[in-house]
């Protein structure tokens, strides 16, 4: 086990973990083969997983009386989540069903998911890290691994997109480039390169200091490592149901 690591230490294992955070059918389902059908069951199980309730989560965590400055940036996640505040003025989760409506999906076809097994036991498992777990085991995973990438050490160093430079992702998006979703329904990437950049930065930051100041880094690490087990678990059922094979 893993007792001591210094500040820099634990941001290379915590980078090191997140840069594992891909998965096989990622290309397929980033490619031109994906079919709407496809498409359709990927983004409701992200949508019931996490997305719709990403704020609820994050408000269990606030419930445990992290130190102040974890609180008052949980708190401002919250708030951007759930208003928008902080980019475009929309909740992130309407947003997203105006990408879905953009696709042809219904917005009731997004109502009462039924999630497949793998995705319920890793929705089960987030609801219990927030939970019962030490709200810096629940923070490192929520805003750590589950808003993460394979990217993030690119994107931390990278800070704030232009706009120009925000445009271009959308415009090269897959969603846009292989499936005719036209930009003006892209305003959930849009929100998301606004906010998230700086975001990050400010996570890895906080989660270091207090993880470094309390001797939870083995915990933080313990639990990042398990997000990623669940989580390649959970992009398997949902490669599964689609149909999807291993290569």
């Amino acid at each position: 086990m893993i007792w001591k690591l210094s500040a820099t230490q634990l941001r290379e294992r915590m980078f090191e973990i997140i840069g594992r955070k891909q998965h096989w059918s990622m290309p397929y389902f980033n490619g031109s083969l994906a079919t709407k059908a496809q498409l359709n069951v990927y983004f409701r199980q992200d949508y019931a997983v996490y997305i719709r309730d990403f704020s609820v989560l994050l408000a269990r965590i606030v419930g445990k009386n992290p130190p102040w400055r974890i609180r008052r940036h949980l708190a401002a996640t919250i708030y951007e989540e759930e208003t928008g505040g902080l980019s475009l003025g929309r909740p992130h989760q309407e947003l997203f069903l105006q990408m879905m409506m953009g696709l042809g999906y219904a917005r009731e076809e997004f109502r009462d998911v039924e999630l497949l097994s793998r995705s319920y036991a890793y929705r089960a498992w987030l609801d219990e890290v927030c939970e019962r777990k030490e709200w810096i085991a629940g923070t490192a995973v929520l805003t750590v691994f589950v808003e993460g990438s394979a990217n993030d050490w690119e994107d931390v160093r990278g800070g704030k997109k232009s706009p120009a430079e925000s445009e271009e992702i959308v415009r090269t998006h897959p969603l846009v480039a292989y499936h005719g979703l036209l930009p003006e329904h892209m305003d959930f990437v849009r929100a998301r390169e606004m906010f998230e950049p700086c975001n990050r930065s400010a996570v890895y930051d906080l989660i270091v200091e207090e993880a470094v100041k309390s001797g939870a880094q083995s915990l933080v690490l313990e639990q990042l490592e398990k997000g990623l087990t669940m989580w390649l678990q959970y992009r398997d059922g949902v490669a599964k149901a689609c149909g999807i094979k291993q290569q």
